[in-house]
């Protein structure tokens, strides 16, 4: 389950943990360009609707939270203040089962 919206959740910074940026490296040209462009909408303060932002429940110290790149992809990241850690990106399976 997930609870949507940002719910006052500010980023101002992120952090790529190793096994977002070895997921990172596996997406085509075209998806790593799309992750970037949402990765800049996520600093953006409001942040711009679409992105699917959600805390996922069942997770917390750290919260985790997902953002949609595309119908099929999502990446994961921790929040601690407003400095997120990019943990996964990949499908929605992927995701879901190893956020």
């Amino acid at each position: 389950m997930t609870k949507v919206g940002a719910g006052g959740v500010i980023i101002a910074r992120w952090h790529k943990s190793k096994r977002f940026h070895k997921d990172y490296e596996r997406l085509t040209i075209e998806l790593r360009d799309l992750v970037d462009q949402k990765l800049q909408d996520l600093t953006k303060n409001p942040m711009p609707p679409g992105l699917g932002f959600e805390k996922l429940k069942g997770y917390s110290k750290p919260d985790i939270y997902t953002i949609h790149v595309t119908g099929n992809y999502k990446l994961s990241m921790s929040i601690e203040s407003s400095h997120a850690t990019l943990r996964r990106a990949g499908t929605h399976d992927d995701i879901d089962r190893a956020p």
